[in-house]
Formats: structure tokens, C-alpha cells, sequence
């Protein structure tokens, strides 16, 4: 098989591929940028294979960075963008299930293939456009296949976090996984738990956020592999509950917000369920919002109070959670309701703690920060205009009592 046209994106690297290859060595295309490029999907990184070993390309361009010389990677940067060329190997040792003991430079493409963790990922494209197909990945590309190269159980047990990455696969393709694989992943599951907690987030929320998670989930699910994952080995009857109904979210706070939701975690639970995740504060922040919200929406109590707290960007993040389990919502009106707030932050309110200590209504302490929240909250409710005098004539009427 060959591309006849390849996109522009590939256009700035075909120089280095010429370059090694006048040099008398191979070079080529390999991975997920080949798959995606045959599947028509978007292409994010571009990633170079070669025989060249790392000493041979760094006296081949001027302009390189060592980004991992111990593993044979080397940053080009002589034609603009920086792209990493690898040195074909081969690995052994497998220690922590997770990263070679040794790494061994070797001239063979094939070797190299030989270690990758899928069919359809082990693909490999020369600069003209002509593909290299030694395992039978086009044939499972076009079969909807996720299937190990090779002995599935050699695969997993050299690196076991290409066990969540098959069903993130088969989530983010909707491809079904070969038998043998999918067996492979069952027998050696337990091994998912000596993986770091955020190499796994990492693929899990790519399930979540997949073309159809629902397949992800489900293999998820009959291999065990949730019971390894953080806050999950409880809940499979949740989990497969989510299989109910299909689902394609846009942003991670969503899923992750799906998933709190569907599991019956409620906001001051998701703290800890989302740090055993190792997720940002930031993210926990809003899905903690987006929660509350979408309690207060499931039980119709939405006010001003509630839109105030929830604020713009959890709001959108619980609008389409709310959709996606169907929950009763009208996008329009409660985007509109939001805009018409007074104010939308604390720190719109006409006035400050400052003012009212120059003001000599009160001084500094707790009482002051109860009192600007009456403010607020009564601006918010529509029943004092957020104007300095009448802010403060309030302040003045309510620290009195």
C-alpha cells in the first residue's frame, strides 16, 4: 500500500527521512501518526524510526537535543520544527512491568516493530508515502481489530499499561478486541495496579472521552481491569449501568463529572475519589461545582444563588453531563438566566472588605467576611442594586443587628 498524497503536516519531516536515507540508512514513519493517517483521523505527533543510531544522526544534522539518548531518541531541529527520530531496538528485562532493564540498539525494522504493543500500531511508513506492513496491521485496521503483536502475554507482561491502553483503543476507534488479547488482558490484570496512578488516568480518560466509551467500558469491565483502577473495584454494577446509554463528551471535567455522577459520589465525596486520580485542584474545583449543579437541577431547585455558585464553565460542564443522562434541562434559558445575574464573581460587588473598614462600618475578622456574603447574596437575589451607597447602607442596617 502507499499514500499517493501525503498531508502538509508530514511535509517539514520528509527532509530528515531523505537525509538519513542518502546517508545509507532507513528511516521511517512509525505509529500512531501512520494509523491515524490510514484511518483519515487527526494527527498529532509525528513520531521517526531509523537505523541510524544516535551517534549517526547527531553527525548527520546540525542542530539536536538528547531528549532520550539512554532509549535512542533524538530531537532534529535543523529544518524548524523539532522532531524526535528513535533508534530501532529491541528491549528485555521488564522489571516493574513497565520500562525495559536494557535497551538494545539493533539495524532491523522488524526487531523494532517486533516490541510494539499493537498491530495496528506497528505500521511503519517510508518518506515516499509506501507502507511497511509486517504484522498484518492494515488487515486488522480494516477488520476493526485492537490485537497484541505477537504473544499477547509477552506484551502485557513487558509493559501492563498496554492493558488499559486496549480498551482506551477500543473506545477512541470503536474497534472490538482480538479474543486472544482481550484473554491476555484478563490473566494479567492484577498487574495494572503496579503501574502509576497517572499513567493510567491518562488512558482511562481518553475511554471516557472515546468515540464510543461504551465498548471501552465494556472491556473494561469483563477483564477485571476496573478493579485495579483507583475507586473503582466496587463498582462494577454502576459501571455497567453506564453501559446503558451511549455517550460522547467533549471535554475531561465532563467525564470525569459523568463518572462522579453515575458512581453516586456526591460533591464532597469527589475530593478524594478525584485526588486518588491524581487530578488537578483546578479540575476538582469544577466538577466539585458541576456536581452540586447538577443536583440542584435534578431536584428542580435552580436559583439565582445556585447559578452564582456554579459559575460559567462548571455550568457548561454540567449542562452536557445532565444531558447525556438525561436529566431535564434547558440549555437556552439557563444560559440566559447566568447572564442576567447582577454579578457573576465576588469581585464585581460595588464594593470591598476596604470599604467598609474606611467606612467604619466594621473591622477586620470573620464578621466581615459573613457580612460581605449577605451583600452578595442579596444583590444576587435582586433585592439591593449593586451601587456603593446602597451597599453600604445595607452593611450599616445589618452589622447593627
Amino acid at each position: 500500500m502507499r499514500i499517493e498524497q501525503l498531508p502538509a503536516l508530514f511535509e517539514p519531516a520528509r527532509p530528515i527521512l531523505a537525509t538519513i536515507e542518502e546517508a545509507g540508512f532507513e528511516a521511517y514513519f512509525v505509529g500512531g501518526c501512520v494509523r491515524d493517517l490510514i484511518l483519515h483521523d487527526p494527527i498529532h505527533d509525528i513520531d521517526i524510526a531509523t537505523s541510524a543510531y544516535p551517534a549517526e544522526i547527531k553527525q548527520l544534522f546540525h542542530r539536536t537535543v538528547d531528549t532520550g539518548i539512554e532509549h535512542g531518541t533524538v530531537m532534529i531541529l535543523d529544518h524548524g520544527t523539532g522532531y524526535e527520530t528513535t533508534t530501532f531496538r529491541t528491549e528485555s528485562g521488564y522489571q516493574d512491568y513497565r520500562r525495559p532493564d536494557s535497551v538494545t540498539f539493533v539495524r532491523s525494522l522488524s526487531e523494532d516493530l517486533q516490541r510494539r504493543d499493537f498491530t495496528i500500531n506497528a505500521l511503519a511508513m517510508k518518506e515516499d508515502g509506501e507502507i511497511v506492513d509486517l504484522f498484518d496491521g492494515l488487515g486488522d485496521l480494516k477488520r476493526r481489530v485492537i490485537k497484541a503483536v505477537g504473544d499477547p502475554n509477552e506484551r502485557f507482561l513487558e509493559d501492563a499499561l498496554r492493558m488499559i491502553r486496549a480498551v482506551r483503543f477500543a473506545s477512541k476507534l470503536d474497534f472490538e478486541i482480538d479474543a486472544a488479547t482481550l484473554a491476555g488482558i484478563q490473566r494479567h490484570a492484577p498487574l495494572l495496579a503496579k503501574i502509576a496512578v497517572e499513567r493510567v488516568q491518562v488512558e482511562f480518560e481518553k475511554l471516557l472521552l472515546g468515540q464510543n466509551p461504551t465498548r471501552g467500558l465494556r472491556s473494561l469491565i469483563t477483564t477485571d481491569l476496573y478493579r485495579y483502577c483507583p475507586g473503582l473495584a466496587e463498582q462494577r454494577d454502576a459501571l455497567c449501568q453506564m453501559q446503558d446509554f451511549n455517550w460522547q463528551l467533549t471535554s475531561a471535567p465532563a467525564a470525569w463529572v459523568l463518572l462522579a455522577w453515575q458512581l453516586k459520589i456526591s460533591a464532597s465525596q469527589a475530593a478524594m475519589f478525584f485526588k486518588s486520580w491524581k487530578l488537578s485542584n483546578q479540575l476538582i474545583k469544577q466538577a466539585q461545582k458541576a456536581l452540586r449543579f447538577l443536583r440542584v437541577l435534578s431536584s428542580n431547585q435552580i436559583d439565582n444563588q445556585a447559578l452564582f455558585m456554579v459559575g460559567k464553565d462548571a455550568l457548561t460542564i454540567a449542562i452536557e453531563v445532565a444531558k447525556t443522562v438525561g436529566l431535564a434541562v434547558d440549555e437556552v434559558a439557563l444560559q440566559a438566566q447566568y447572564q442576567q445575574l447582577p454579578i457573576h464573581d465576588l469581585h464585581e460587588l460595588a464594593i470591598t472588605g476596604g470599604d467598609l473598614i474606611k467606612n467604619q462600618i466594621i473591622t477586620p475578622g470573620p464578621q466581615m467576611g459573613k457580612l460581605l456574603v449577605q451583600i452578595q447574596q442579596a444583590v444576587i437575589a435582586g433585592q439591593l442594586v449593586n451601587e456603593p451607597t446602597s451597599l453600604l447602607n445595607f452593611a450599616r442596617q445589618h452589622c447593627e443587628l
